[in-house]
């Protein structure tokens, strides 16, 4: 019974000991990423005790927490420039590959089905396309019965890095969208129809809720909330779903260590395989933090899952970094982080 007793005791103190040395990180920004962090998040504690506390606010205001220096780290998926990095004292860096997606509410489509390409996306994000049966639409469709149905436009109402990648393939597509909207975290959007939503949840949710509505989100929420998306013509000319063989064969040859702060776009990549709308999530991090032993904990984190997050990464429908970018990261970023 005594030895019972001791065992009981000896366990309960390693447990108090072991909770007392535990750290909490934090990090806030885009919704991207959310679903992949809170996966490697349960699964890094359960071996290091660390725990990590994200908000999914947007990659605005993942920039804003992370300059204020209320955050360990912060997420963007509309990457800072170099110049803007050096000013600040910060580092950059991918964490994880993605796809954006155009979903929509028609009854009768399964995901996939309906086929799209740029130029008519961006007229009908831009409220010059306005009916679901109108001959542009039709002529890529040639066969399916679209309803004569009104054009719901659905866009982030947040800054959002998620619209960052999109108005930036729009941009790529459309000489009179890079003319007239441009691309960025806010855009002004033009479409008479627009209805707002924050974060790609809000987005997921206004499109479902909405008959004949469209609207954009990362690949995991459409998947996650079974909303159905549309196939994309890519630079190539070919009509591609969004998995992870199209988003990795987007970024297959992307030229990370030329690009200052690693902030590479990767839409409209070239390769017959290419998702048109794909794109990286950055993490900003202060190369001499106040608090050392916190940014150590997010950095071991990272480290942690670019060497043992790519089968969770691949289950959500993400890319994992390959390890030539994770190898480059480690040796030159993380490097000049103090520790």
């Amino acid at each position: 019974m005594k030895k019972i007793k001791f065992i009981l005791s000896f366990v309960l103190a390693l447990l108090i000991s072991t909770s007392a040395f535990a750290i909490e990180i934090t990090g806030a920004g885009a919704s991207f990423p959310a679903p992949i962090y809170t996966k490697w998040a349960e699964e890094y504690k359960k071996i290091s005790g660390d725990s990590l506390n994200y908000a999914s606010i947007g990659s605005g205001g993942g920039v804003k927490q992370i300059k204020e220096k209320t955050v360990d780290f912060g997420a963007t998926d509309n990457p800072l420039k170099g110049e803007d990095l050096e000013k600040d004292g910060m580092v950059q860096f991918p964490a994880i590959i993605g796809g954006v997606v155009v979903i929509f509410n028609l009854d009768g489509f399964k995901p996939g089905e309906l086929k799209i390409d740029g130029d008519t996306t961006a007229k009908i994000f831009a409220g010059e396309i306005e009916k679901w049966n109108d001959k542009q639409i039709a002529a890529l469709n040639p066969g399916k019965k679209l309803p004569d149905q009104a054009i719901t436009v659905v866009t982030r109402s947040d800054s959002s890095g998620t619209t960052a990648i999109y108005t930036d393939y729009l941009s790529s597509v459309s000489a009179s969208w890079k003319e007239k909207i441009g691309k960025g975290g806010t855009v002004n959007w033009t479409a008479k129809s627009n209805v707002g939503g924050k974060g790609n949840e809000g987005v997921a949710a206004n499109v479902t809720r909405i008959k004949g509505a469209i609207g954009y989100v990362e690949y995991a929420y459409a998947k996650l909330n079974k909303i159905p998306y549309l196939s994309m013509k890519n630079h190539d000319g070919k009509f591609v779903q969004p998995d992870l063989t199209s988003f990795g064969a987007a970024a297959a040859n992307a030229n990370w260590a030329g690009t200052p702060g690693m902030g590479i776009s990767l839409v409209n990549q070239k390769g017959e395989k290419s998702w048109p709308i794909t794109g990286a999530s950055f993490v900003l991090m202060y190369k001499d933090s106040a608090n050392k032993e916190k940014s150590n904990a997010a950095l071991k984190f990272f480290e942690w899952s670019f060497k043992n997050g790519s089968k969770s990464a691949a289950e959500l429908d993400y890319v994992a970094l390959p390890a030539n970018v994770t190898d480059y990261i480690s040796k030159n970023v993380w490097s000049q982080i103090k520790k």
